[in-house]
């Protein structure tokens, strides 16, 4: 495997194109209207693949943001190559979730504690323990606390973490049983996240705004996702480290 810069999916020649830490949507356009919106004198440092990368400063804080696609397979990827091969010390997982418990409404804020996963990235791994990756401590308690602060509706608890977002029959069920044991909110992408951060010693969160209400049968629209969520990108740019 090639472990060297440029890699096949970061065209970055140089480390210093990009920031310790990176703010990282699934959707590339997300990326793009963070940085266009919140990033002062940013410069554009990917674009393979329309996998838009971007450094600029927030409020004098030099951050990177950077879409990382759908599910675990293709997030890995990036989330392996900045953390290895850019030296990056913190990814900001700020993507889209449903939401599992009646009490959690559309456009709410989800702080993964934990994610539980149906994903082989670790199996075998652990012998006969199931490995339950989780976020840095400081990094979910200063999100939550500053959720508090700028009056955001932010839940934190454990996140069920699927490799399919259309259910069978029997993933329906075992999501049911999910529900029962307190889950909050499910995604693609945060144990992938949470897995390689804790592996190769670097900070992770995973944080959602709740996209689709299944208690409620309700979901926003695809440009809300790209541009509405707001509330969640304030958040992680205020709290992501220098």
């Amino acid at each position: 495997m090639r472990n060297k810069i440029p890699t096949p999916h970061i065209e970055a020649t140089s480390k210093e194109e990009i920031a310790n830490t990176v703010l990282m949507p699934g959707d590339p356009l997300r990326a793009k209207f963070i940085a266009e919106t919140y990033l002062d004198n940013f410069n554009q440092f990917n674009k393979v693949r329309g996998m838009l990368g971007y450094t600029g400063f927030y409020n004098g804080k030099r951050v990177s943001v950077m879409g990382s696609g759908m599910g675990i397979p293709s997030a890995l990827i990036y989330y392996y190559e900045l953390f290895k091969l850019y030296d990056v010390e913190t990814i900001i997982r700020i993507g889209t979730a449903g939401s599992l418990q009646p009490h959690i409404r559309l456009k709410d804020v989800i702080l993964a504690t934990t994610s539980s996963t149906d994903s082989s990235i670790t199996r075998g791994e652990f012998g006969r323990f199931n490995y339950c990756p989780t976020p840095d401590f400081n990094l979910l308690l200063s999100a939550y606390k500053k959720s508090e602060q700028m009056g955001i509706t932010a839940h934190a608890g454990m996140v069920v973490c699927g490799d399919q977002f259309y259910d069978t029959r029997s993933s329906q069920e075992v999501i049911q049983k999910f529900r029962e044991y307190g889950a909050i909110a499910a995604d693609m992408e945060s144990a992938g996240l949470y897995t390689v951060a804790n592996r190769l010693g670097k900070k992770s969160l995973a944080m959602f705004t709740i996209s689709d209400d299944e208690n409620t049968n309700s979901s926003d629209t695809p440009k809300m996702r790209e541009q509405g969520y707001t509330q969640m990108m304030e958040l992680a740019l205020e709290i992501a480290p220098e």
